[in-house]
């Protein structure tokens, strides 16, 4: 199993970030893939879930700023994030839903 998020960086409030997460060596057309992150001196956050129906779910932290999606004909997830804030800055990770594959992680900072 292989997850390697990119598309981190530094963006100022108000900005946005388009994060993706390319996956390999399991059947991710049937998998639920989740965002999660974490902050400076905090714990894991959950971000977001997109099940292999794409129905999504997020956190009340980023729902109507954030966007998950996946297209299956390349293995990839994404998250679109808008209106960013600082306090969204963290290290971005994504996960095999209920599983302890994730990704080594991207940054992202929101500041001015």
């Amino acid at each position: 199993v292989q997850l390697v998020e990119s598309g981190g960086g530094l963006v100022q409030p108000g900005g946005s970030l388009r994060l993706s997460c390319a996956a390999s060596g399991f059947i991710f057309s049937t998998s639920t893939m989740s965002w999660a992150r974490q902050a400076p001196g905090k714990e894991l956050e959950w971000v977001s879930d997109i099940y292999s129906s794409h129905s999504t779910y997020y956190a009340n932290s980023v729902k109507g700023r954030f966007t998950i999606s996946r297209d299956d004909a390349k293995n990839t997830m994404y998250l679109q994030m808008n209106s960013l804030k600082p306090e969204d800055t963290a290290v971005y990770y994504c996960a095999i839903r209920g599983s302890s594959h994730r990704g080594q992680g991207t940054q992202v900072t929101v500041s001015s």
